[in-house]
């Protein structure tokens, strides 16, 4: 045997034992007739001792060794002289009789610690070593634990996991496909699946009633910190089910997984909240509500007042940041600077005081009298102490967006976005349609699958745009980690969806004719949801980015750097399979 026990098991009541022990070495310490080895595996790490007066020649031999080589030794459990607390093993030590080197190792190109010296890019071109890391190694036994827990929580609610393909055909509505070419097929090409969508649909029809699948999912898109080309989803879909009954269940399961992984409880129901009440409160259908902070209108009082900016203004409105009065110039204007970015957009920033005496000092005030700015602060409930914050501009969706942003950095300037907080939220009655300027047309907020609400049905053909979607989503903290929707279940239904989308009889035939004449053989109503497993990690481990809860994941130009990937196939490979690279 390697190893009769591993570096993060032996206690304090281990002492005597005779154990075997097998890893990499963290760090060597030569104290001068006494040598410490760190060793290192993915339980823990155990500290050894190589005594030169017990073994001269043992001793030599550790002094020999580099960081990171694999070693096997073999030695008695003895109790630490200088304990570390810092270590669940920091009791105790390994006096060393036996040493094996397994493989001997170059110097890595940066320390394997938690706080490592190695950048983001060397870190990902030697992923396997950023992996040894127990910092990053934690982040993906957390999502281990979670898939787990997700997948009793479903089993035990009847649901069945199945797998779908994954090369299927492309449906280029929506983000871009990765497109794969048939061999078999010449001048054919199978897709990566965006999501398993239609197949799930399917399954429905097929009498499976509840399913779910822990999947990979494929977007040829842009990335950010919450995005990678290939993800992992909780993809899930039910048979004969409402709303209510949707959302039942899967915030059944949210609360699972934080008892279980965080042993965080929430006994009450996680709130609700229209899509058109989170644009008009906060300016994003992902709202952050751990803290306060809803935007407040103020068109009636601050418009018409002499005050050019306001008075050609489509949209006036701010927010009160508790206790910030005491802001100095210096903080107010780097707030100014902040809505100036070319990212946000904003041509500047009004703020206002609330005096001790109730009085309000704003950088406005000769354009308004002091009845005036009171009404304003009374408008917003505002108390001595208290700072407002106020934009306006002549687009009242931008103008909103623009106040969403100084909301959550005054957020994070006051200390109220802490990453061991959390705050559920459904956000429910979204627009069924989104309309498109640029190719004046409408779009499906969602996906075309997607019901309108019952008592909607009879605008959908002169006023689809207040058509509301049967669709919701979770956000926790400001981030959508899920969505879903009530399908349509109905092929003359779905026939007059996709022909207000401007699909063709024979496009909606060429693309979704098989889903549509499943349809025929008696669909159940259905719905479903999809939650990001790879966003939720991040959420739970506190991180910025979902890249390192991701064991080998691409860089924001989608390259995986270790692999280099993605990368040129030769001429034999192209003509094999009929394509011809012309750049």
């Amino acid at each position: 045997m390697y190893r009769t026990k591993t570096c993060g098991e032996l206690r304090l009541n281990d002492e005597g034992q005779f154990v075997t022990l097998a890893g990499w070495i963290q760090k060597i310490r030569d104290m001068g007739g006494m040598t410490f080895v760190d060793l290192r595996d993915r339980y823990g790490t155990t500290q050894l001792v190589f005594n030169e007066d017990a073994d001269a020649s043992l001793c030599e031999q550790a002094n020999k060794l580099g960081r990171e080589f694999v070693i096997q030794v073999k030695g008695r459990v003895k109790e630490r002289s200088s304990k570390n607390a810092h270590l669940v093993t920091g009791e105790i030590e390994v006096v060393v009789s036996e040493l094996n080197i397994l493989n001997a190792a170059l110097t890595p190109p940066f320390t394997i610690e938690d706080e490592s010296d190695g950048g983001d890019d060397i870190r990902m071109k030697y992923r396997y070593l950023d992996l040894r890391r127990n910092i990053v190694r934690k982040n993906l036994e957390t999502r281990h634990h979670m898939a787990f827990e997700i997948r009793r929580f479903l089993s035990e609610a009847d649901f069945l996991e199945v797998e779908t393909p994954v090369l299927v055909n492309s449906t280029p509505e929506g983000a871009r496909d990765f497109i794969v070419p048939s061999r078999m097929n010449p001048g054919q090409f199978y897709a990566l699946p965006q999501s398993p969508q239609t197949l799930k649909q399917l399954l429905m029809v097929s009498g499976f009633d509840r399913y779910f699948q822990i999947v990979k999912c494929f977007r040829d898109e842009d990335l950010r910190a919450d995005r990678q080309p290939e993800f992992t989803q909780i993809d899930c879909e039910m048979s004969f089910v409402e709303q209510e009954d949707v959302l039942q269940i899967f915030e059944g399961m949210t609360k699972h997984l934080f008892k279980t992984i965080c042993n965080i409880t929430f006994d009450e129901n996680f709130p609700r909240m229209t899509w058109h009440d989170a644009m008009k409160y906060y300016g994003s259908d992902k709202p952050d509500i751990r803290f306060d902070m809803k935007f407040v209108e103020l068109m009636d009082i601050m418009k018409d007042s002499g005050f050019a900016v306001f008075d050609n203004a489509e949209y006036i409105g701010g927010i009160c940041a508790k206790g910030a009065a005491a802001y100095t110039r210096k903080q107010l204007d780097s707030l100014t600077d902040f809505v100036k970015r070319p990212q946000i957009g904003a041509k500047g920033l009004v703020y206002a005081r609330v005096e001790d005496d109730g009085n309000v000092k704003s950088s406005i005030d000769k354009f308004y009298p002091q009845e005036t700015l009171r009404k304003m602060k009374e408008k917003f409930q505002a108390q001595p102490g208290d700072l407002i914050l106020i934009l306006s501009g002549d687009n009242a969706n931008k103008t909103r967006k623009q106040l969403n942003e100084l909301r959550l950095e005054m957020g994070n300037r006051l200390g109220l976005r802490g990453k061991n907080t959390f705050a559920c939220l459904w956000i429910i009655d979204f627009p069924l349609l989104e309309w498109d300027e640029e190719t004046q047309r409408y779009y499906a907020m969602h996906h075309p699958f997607t019901s309108p609400k019952q008592e909607d049905i009879p605008l959908l053909e002169n006023n689809p745009g207040n058509v509301r979607a049967n669709a919701y989503d979770m956000v926790i903290n400001g981030v959508e980690v899920g969505g879903g929707s009530i399908r349509i279940h109905d092929s003359l239904l779905q026939n007059r969806m996709f022909k207000l989308l401007g699909f063709t009889g024979e496009r909606a035939q060429s693309q979704f004719g098989f889903l549509m004449n499943a349809f025929k053989y008696g669909a159940p109503p259905h719905g479903g949801i999809a939650y990001g497993l790879d966003r939720l990690v991040a959420l739970f481990t506190g991180l910025d980015s979902i890249r390192d809860c991701i064991a080998f994941p691409k860089n924001n130009s989608g390259r995986d750097v270790m692999l280099d990937a993605p990368s040129v196939l030769d001429d034999a490979q192209l003509k094999e399979l009929n394509i011809k690279v012309d750049i």
